[in-house]
């Protein structure tokens, strides 16, 4: 019996309209805006876009909607195809809203001698107050009448800059008592006297987005121009715009699906753009940061992020995430990738009386290899293991090491504890213990048995590095406060020292490792010869709980 392929809604759509020869090629877009950096939110969405262009061998275009040039940069620019290359796409053509500045204008131009634009003189506040409500239609402005010849004279000395910002406005002529208050003779054009990034001063009038996207999606051939949910009320305008700028068909069609939300973690560019002016986070691409640039950083993979998108799939019903459920997909793509290697992170000294000189001994890096790899460890007769992994006075079952215990060090040798030294205040200063014979990892004929296995580092060779303990940068929702200013986390970030082993001294930016019995950690761009610095991944431990 073949197996059943389950097709999410878009999907139905795209073949249904293959089947019926309505499109031969199906020809998706990504179009965000560069007033930004991604954050993982978008993530779904460039994952649905390019996902249909691999699943159907169609194409996908990156466009920037670069029609408001007072919030947009070259640098978010920039940033935007950095991040859609490492999540690991590339689109066919690279293109901005602006190479369409003259397109636009025409079908600005088109509506109006069709008699269905209109130049106004009111303010932003007037129409908004004439617009109406859901139980109330709008008024009709005075200005909706205005000659075919004198809305186009106006908006020519619109375009040639004879206006200041805010005196005149380009509106569509729909209908004021529609019930889509979408439709209620929405602006389509504004003044604005901007230098915008790729076309400099050429423009003093700016399209809206509204008006924009539909005519970049129809010049350019896109056949399904795939959006989140708050755009479906949009959809009227959309269809309007393209079917009165006499574009050829097919004309592309809207489908909107449900954002991605993930609890304790924002999806708001404008606050996370806040975080960054007031300087509460290292920049964009703070690891804490729910940016892709940040999420990278941080050492997530660009193939647990995608498998994530995969595994949530694609609805329309609003709906929140666990943040446990991403971390899982992260965890288990670094579980089959990365080498185990040992650190110590609250060091108790270890010497071992009984033995003599050094040698190197021979690690597995990952036992989930396919071809298990080794690496040289350094022994001799100082180490360090944790204080989390002694107890002076041990609970029940307690299978670490104890004061006449005994314990395996990882790859090394069983060790028996037969003497512990403390400080003035009590403290656990060293441990004075011996080898047991023949007890090597892999040569072992001792015959002790032992149920605890540490991690440790040698204590001759092993280096210092500095590890970024992270949390999320919302705390959670308590009494319903969900303000993202009233549930900043000011303990997200917490800075230690950790010792590790030797051989993580040639570890490159973004290597990541395992460190054994702790947690995943990943090598920051901030790392010098001098001092390595981890930020710290995700922890060892699986939240995430799927639902039966």
């Amino acid at each position: 019996m073949s197996e059943v392929e389950f097709k999410n809604f878009i999907e139905d759509i795209i073949d249904g309209d293959l089947a019926s020869g309505k499109v031969t090629t199906v020809y998706t877009r990504f179009p965000p805006e560069p007033n930004g950096y991604l954050h993982v939110g978008h993530a779904k969405s460039l994952c649905i876009n390019f996902g249909m262009k691999a699943k159907y061998g169609g194409k996908c275009n990156l466009r920037f909607d670069d029609t408001n040039p007072s919030k947009e940069d070259t640098e978010y620019v920039q940033s935007i195809m950095r991040d859609i290359q490492w999540l690991g796409f590339e689109w066919d053509k690279l293109l901005f809203a602006s190479d369409y500045f003259d397109v636009m204008f025409d079908c600005a131009v088109l509506l109006i001698k069709k008699g269905l634009a209109y130049v106004s003189d009111e303010t932003a506040e007037q129409i908004r107050e004439s617009r109406g409500s859901l139980t109330e239609p709008g008024k009709e402005s005075p200005y909706r009448n205005r000659s075919v010849e004198e809305n186009l004279q106006l908006f020519y000395d619109m375009r040639d800059g004879k206006f200041a910002d805010g005196t005149r406005v380009l509106r569509a002529k729909i209908d004021m008592s529609s019930p889509n208050v979408n439709m209620r003779d929405p602006i389509l054009y504004r003044v604005l006297h901007a230098t915008h990034h790729n076309t400099g001063d050429k423009w003093c009038i700016y399209p809206m987005y509204d008006f924009a996207h539909p005519i970049e999606d129809a010049y350019e051939g896109i056949t399904h121009s795939i959006c989140t949910l708050e755009f479906e009320d949009h959809r009227p305008l959309y269809d309007w715009v393209v079917n009165n700028c006499d574009f050829p068909q097919p004309r592309p069609q809207q489908i909107e699906f449900a954002r991605l939300n993930i609890t304790n973690t924002i999806m708001s560019k404008r606050f996370l753009k806040k975080l960054v002016d007031e300087g509460k986070v290292m920049g964009w691409d703070d690891p804490r940061m729910p940016t892709l640039s940040g999420l990278r950083r941080r050492g997530y993979p660009a193939a647990a992020l995608r498998d994530f998108c995969d595994r949530i799939g694609v609805s329309k019903a609003n709906s929140e995430v666990e943040e446990s459920y991403l971390q899982s997909c992260v965890r288990e793509e670094l579980n089959r990738t990365t080498s185990r290697v040992m650190a110590v992170f609250d060091p108790i000294k270890v010497v071992l009386t009984n033995y003599q000189g050094s040698e190197t001994l021979r690690v597995e890096n990952n036992p989930n290899e396919e071809t298990v790899t080794y690496r040289d460890v350094p022994f001799s007769n100082e180490l360090y293991i944790d204080r989390a992994d002694f107890a002076l006075v041990p609970p029940p079952k307690y299978y670490r090491l104890k004061p006449d215990g005994y314990v395996r060090l990882k790859g090394a040798y069983i060790i028996h504890c037969d003497e512990v030294i403390l400080d003035d205040n009590g403290e656990v200063k060293e441990l004075r213990c011996s080898v047991v014979a023949n007890s090597k990892s892999g040569e072992d004929t001792s015959g002790v048995k032992v149920k605890g296995v540490i991690q440790w580092v040698d204590a001759n060779t092993c280096v210092d590095v500095t590890v970024r303990k992270l949390q999320s940068l919302l705390t959670d929702v308590v009494d319903g406060i969900t303000d993202f200013n009233l549930r900043f986390n000011q303990d997200s970030l917490k800075v230690v020292t950790a010792k590790v082993e030797q051989s993580l001294t040639t570890a490159n930016v973004e290597d990541k490792f395992q460190f054994m019995r702790i947690g995943y950690y990943v090598v920051d761009k901030d790392s010098t010869p001098q001092n390595i610095v981890f930020n710290e991944i995700v922890g060892l431990k699986d939240s995430f709980k799927p639902t039966k």
